[in-house]
């Protein structure tokens, strides 16, 4: 087929509710390494990495041989049966997890990661509520939405109850009108007047992400997991930590982003890096939380030796090449040349992130959003060869998330046709 006949059969036979980007949908092909062609055979440089998923590159040989290897040997079992890859799988996890991290529960997205989180939590506090944070986002199941506060992702209309939302540390627009770090973390503090006039007074659980991936890569200040899990934890609650996106060298030298505030977690939610875009999702608890579970559990697919064994070829590149440092070191290089940017284009009116995880909001006066200048950008990137994601409450926020492989040139490269886009926006203004 060719490009007109697959976006026709796209039209006419997947749910229009499925969004794709740009004016007229790009059809991709193939991929290798930092880079994914077209049908049409135009090449573009991956600075989105297929929303922070694509962590070792594209088509990496050694994921894509270890997979294929597994094919030929044990492709399928569930989890009624042990198999290697997924117990090798669950003690590398544990390992490398902050804390007291002990158990694995394997599924197949940050949605059912996020889903087995809260119920083994409900069931190790006896309790139903919890607090959640608004611009989050936790995947599209019903109880996903309804924990998810972004009006773009909470459709349907019927949502769990039980689920309170504490302001966000939303710095660039705090909710209470404060500036850090005067506001003594105002909007951590704030979680025990919600839980005191909006719960029964005793909760299961906090549900976060270190950095707001969906939110536009909002990113609390240093105090203020310390702040919330407190609190938290003196009503009965555990914290569940989601690193759907934040998880696996992404935010640079560490494993896991929550390690950059000091605060171990309860439960630990992976999905997306973990195995360079492998179906694979892990719900990752203490012992007695684990324990907690009562009665018996299958999962057909979670944990199927074939994204298993994607998953560990992905650890062992980013162990071997250090790939969290390399976050680190090109997450330096690629902040330092966004900000150099905000320096020269008015329209962007905050950098923020950390590592290759890097967030730029776009607005005109008073921090009025733009997500029509946005799109405008979006348009020039794709014709300069950069793909890039967006994100935030009103669509005004370029999330800049490479796979983890980049190099300097690769980033100088980004920031080039980047600057190319804002020149031409806001001269069009």
């Amino acid at each position: 087929m060719n490009r007109n006949e697959i976006l026709q059969n796209q039209r006419e036979h997947i749910f229009g509710a499925v969004t794709t980007y740009y004016e007229e949908p790009l059809v991709l092909e193939r991929g290798e390494g930092m880079r994914v062609w077209d049908v049409d055979g135009s090449e573009y440089l991956d600075f989105f990495g297929g929303i922070l998923t694509v962590s070792v590159g594209h088509c990496n040989p050694e994921v894509t041989s270890r997979m294929a290897r597994q094919l030929e040997t044990l492709g399928h079992t569930s989890t009624l049966y042990a198999s290697r890859p997924q117990a090798e799988l669950a003690a590398r996890l544990t390992a490398l997890a902050p804390g007291n991290i002990r158990r694995a529960f394997f599924t197949n997205s940050g949605t059912e990661a996020d889903e087995t989180a809260v119920l083994v939590a409900q069931m190790f506090t006896g309790r139903q509520e919890v607090v959640a944070l608004r611009h989050g986002y936790s995947g599209r199941s019903m109880l996903a939405m309804s924990m998810t506060a972004h009006r773009s992702w909470r459709i349907g209309g019927t949502h769990v109850a039980g689920i309170k939302h504490a302001a966000s540390p939303y710095c660039y627009r705090c909710a209470f009108g404060l500036e850090y770090p005067s506001c003594d973390i105002q909007c951590a503090r704030d979680i025990e007047e919600l839980i005191q006039t909006t719960t029964s007074g005793a909760v299961a659980a906090f549900i976060a992400e270190p950095i707001q991936g969906v939110g536009g890569f909002i990113t609390p200040p240093p105090e203020y997991f310390q702040v919330a899990t407190e609190i938290i934890r003196r009503y009965g609650g555990v914290f569940i930590c989601d690193e759907v996106q934040t998880g696996f060298g992404r935010t640079g030298d560490r494993w896991f982003g929550i390690e950059h505030w000091g605060v171990e977690p309860d439960v630990i939610t992976c999905a997306k890096g973990i195995a360079n875009g492998a179906p694979m999702g892990a719900t990752l608890a203490t012992e007695e939380i684990a324990a907690a579970w009562s009665g018996s559990t299958i999962s057909t697919f979670g944990g199927n030796p074939v994204s298993s064994a994607a998953a560990l070829a992905t650890l062992d590149v980013m162990e071997r090449d250090d790939l969290p440092g390399n976050s680190a070191r090109m997450g330096a290089r690629l902040r330092e040349g966004l900000e150099a940017l905000g320096e020269r284009y008015a329209s962007i009116g905050e950098v923020r992130g950390m590592g290759l995880m890097q967030g730029v909001e776009v607005v005109r006066e008073d921090k009025e959003p733009a997500p029509d200048l946005v799109e405008r950008i979006f348009e020039e990137t794709r014709r300069g060869g950069l793909l890039i994601g967006r994100g935030g409450l009103y669509g005004n926020v370029l999330r800049i998330s490479p796979p983890m492989i980049c190099d300097a040139g690769d980033v100088d490269r980004a920031l080039e046709v980047l600057g190319d886009a804002f020149a031409a926006v806001e001269g069009e203004r």
